[in-house]
């Protein structure tokens, strides 16, 4: 089962450390394996429950990504932005 599967009561109760999200990225792993191997096999319908789990695991993962503030973004810098465009497009920058 998968560790995402936590009983109401606990829920918004856990620390969410490296560990645990080491241990989704590894589960997601494994979901993934296996779903590439039943489709391989042709039973495209016994992977249908391990896609849902996998889909639920992204969605924890990634409310974990947008909630911690150490994932801002870098600021972007235009006049750089701009330089490397008109190097992609051939302008050069002189």
């Amino acid at each position: 089962m998968s560790i995402v599967f936590v009983p109401k009561k606990l829920r918004g109760k856990a620390k969410v450390n490296q560990e645990t999200i080491q241990r989704l990225l590894d589960e997601n792993d494994q979901l993934i394996r296996c779903i590439t191997e039943y489709m391989q096999k042709g039973r495209a319908a016994e992977c249908v429950q391990y896609q849902q789990i996998l889909h639920r695991n992204i969605v924890y993962l990634a409310t974990i990504a947008d909630a911690s503030p150490d994932n801002t973004p870098p600021p972007t810098n235009s006049t750089s932005n701009e330089t490397s465009m008109s190097t992609v497009n051939g302008q050069g920058g002189s």
